[in-house]
Parts: structure tokens; sequence; C-alpha cells
């Protein structure tokens, strides 16, 4: 009784072990970190998956606005997504948000659920259809903030076991000094999440900015270690930092020319 005891208890630290490792993984198993989602078909998602990370003023937006007419003029159909764009609970948080009337873990409950409902309904049709999705942001910037706030990683990742993993993974990297400015330029104002109010790091606001976007900053190199992210200098120029997004996004896609001069709609990003 007693070796099987034992036998049994060493089959279940091993196959602890082995999720583990597939969670880890940064290769191409899975296009799932872990079990995929039920009814779901590895094989009938012909699509692409493109992710950009980053904090706020790190110009996320901007080169998701031009990837997106530069891919459409490659010929490739382009769905995108972010956080708190559910229909489901995405004005809920937005109101919980404004509010400041939320705790810590249900607050990260609620943008699992966000995510989710996004994956359901807009990820996993676009790429059934074969469109490029590109995401402003993913469940790495949910699982650093949360992380940042007490949230333990393992419990993160295991909510997210069953998110799709994406084909690539932009970092773009910037100072926390470099964003207060590039925000507080754009609109004159700081979030209060964005800057960790809520934490209490400081009570000047500055200071406050640059010790949770450090604290996030940390996350992410983990993160990046942890599932492979191409790290880009974002501090670059905006013409700069898209001609490296659009070399390594054609080499995925398998387009020739990465070319690109933007439209006159967008031209005021182009600086």
């Amino acid at each position: 009784m007693k070796r099987s005891a034992k036998t049994s208890h060493m089959a279940a630290a091993s196959n602890r072990r082995s999720r583990k490792r597939k969670i880890n993984d940064v290769g191409p198993p899975s296009r799932f970190y872990g079990t995929a989602l039920p009814g779901v078909k590895e094989e009938e998602l012909s699509g692409h998956l493109v992710v950009i990370e980053g904090s706020d003023g790190s110009g996320r937006s901007t080169q998701i606005s031009l990837l997106t007419e530069w891919l459409e003029s490659e010929g490739f159909a382009v769905q995108t997504m972010g956080l708190r764009r559910s229909f489901l609970v995405g004005e809920d948080i937005d109101a919980l948000l404004a509010e400041n009337a939320v705790t810590r873990i249900t607050l990260a409950l609620m943008y699992g659920t966000d995510f989710f409902d996004q994956l359901e309904r807009r990820i996993l049709p676009a790429l059934r259809s074969g469109l490029i999705v590109l995401a402003d942001r993913y469940i790495f910037t949910l699982i650093a903030r949360a992380a940042v706030r007490g949230i333990g990683r393992d419990y993160l990742h295991g909510i997210y076991e069953t998110a799709l993993r994406p084909d690539l993974t932009f970092w773009l990297n910037v100072r926390p000094e470099i964003a207060f400015d590039r925000e507080f330029k754009k609109s004159q104002t700081i979030s209060y999440w964005e800057s960790g109010r809520d934490m209490s790091l400081s009570n000047d606001l500055f200071q406050s900015f640059i010790r949770y976007q450090s604290m996030i900053k940390r996350e992410f190199e983990y993160l990046s270690k942890r599932h492979g992210f191409i790290e880009l200098d974002g501090e670059g120029s905006v013409a700069d930092v898209n001609g490296l997004l659009r070399k390594r996004i054609a080499a995925q896609l398998g387009i020739r020319s990465t070319q690109y001069r933007p439209s006159h709609a967008l031209s005021h990003l182009w600086r």
C-alpha cells in the first residue's frame, strides 16, 4: 500500500511537471498554451494572431493602425482586438474602473472574462476565416498588471491556460519616463490605473507612474523570457519601429515586399 501511494504521488508530480513544461514551451507544439478550448480544431485556424504589447505611451495603437493599413494593402483581411472590447463585460469594467469600486481579484477575473469572450466571438472566428488578427495588448498585460498587485503568477497563468498562443508577440519596450512624457503630451493627463494610484505607491503622480510602470516592466521581462517575445525599442521613431514590425510580420506571412507609406488619413502618425 505504501509503495502504491508513493507511486501515485510520483505520477501526480510528474503530471504537474509535464503540464508546467507544456505551458512554458515557446515552440509551436500546440496553438494553445494548455488544453484547447472545447470544440476548437487547431487545423481549422488558418489565420494568424499577431500581438503588440507595451505600456501606455509605447506606440502600440499607432502601430496597430499602420499595420492594419499595410496588411490590407497587401491583400489580407484584418481583425483587431484589445482590452475591454467585449460586448459581455467591456462596459462594466469601464464603469468599475471609473468608480474605483472593484477588488483586485475581481478585476483580474473580469478582465479574463473580457478576454475569453473576445477569443470566442472575435479571434477564433477570424482565424477560422483566414484573417490576420492584430491584438492591441493580450493576456500578458493582464498577467503583469495582476501580478504586481499581488496575485500569484501560477494562478494567473492557470486562468489563461486555454488562451491561444500568438504566432508573433512583439514587446515595444520604453522607459517609464519616456512613456510618461508621451502620455502627458498627448492628453495632458495620466490614467489613474496606468500610474498605479490604487496601489498607494506615492502621493506624487509622476513618481507613482514611474514606480508602477517599472514594476510592470520587470513583469514583462519575466514574461518575455517565458514566452519568447520579440523585443523592440519602442523609443525609436514611428517609421523605424513600423519597419521592424513589417519585416518580421512579412517573414511570417510570406510577404515579399515590406515597402509602405501611410495614406493621407494616417500620415499624421508617420513621424
